[in-house]
């Protein structure tokens, strides 16, 4: 399994605690752990997510478009079924997955930080 940059996995963890969107499973933090489904960071929020990443590893974005991925809005769906279920379950993440598709996951920012370029 590929691992995530370790700079990158404390950026994830020390956003999530700082601006308390949620707390995040360390454990199973991977690259494909969606921004906007599992870390449950979507509509003004990731606009500032992605510009404090570009920000911290001086990271190009000035291309970045919403385009590409469609812009992640979050689904009152989804929501509820997470705060009934919690969202450890194996079922509740692929109903989640099957009514709200993720629109970025970690892979697309340590791709960037790979490049030098979010796009």
């Amino acid at each position: 399994m590929e691992q995530i940059h370790p700079q990158l996995k404390n950026f994830i963890i020390d956003y999530c605690s700082k601006y308390k969107v949620q707390q995040v499973d360390v454990d199973n933090l991977s690259p494909d752990t969606s921004i906007d489904l599992d870390l449950d960071i979507f509509d003004i929020e990731i606009d500032l997510f992605i510009d404090e990443f570009a920000e911290h590893f001086k990271i190009d974005a000035t291309r970045f478009t919403w385009y590409k991925y469609g812009y992640p809005t979050g689904s009152a769906k989804v929501n509820m079924l997470k705060m009934l279920f919690g969202y450890k379950r194996r079922w509740v993440k692929q109903l989640a997955e099957r009514w709200y598709t993720p629109k970025m996951r970690v892979r697309t920012l340590q791709s960037a930080l790979q490049t030098g370029k979010l796009l």
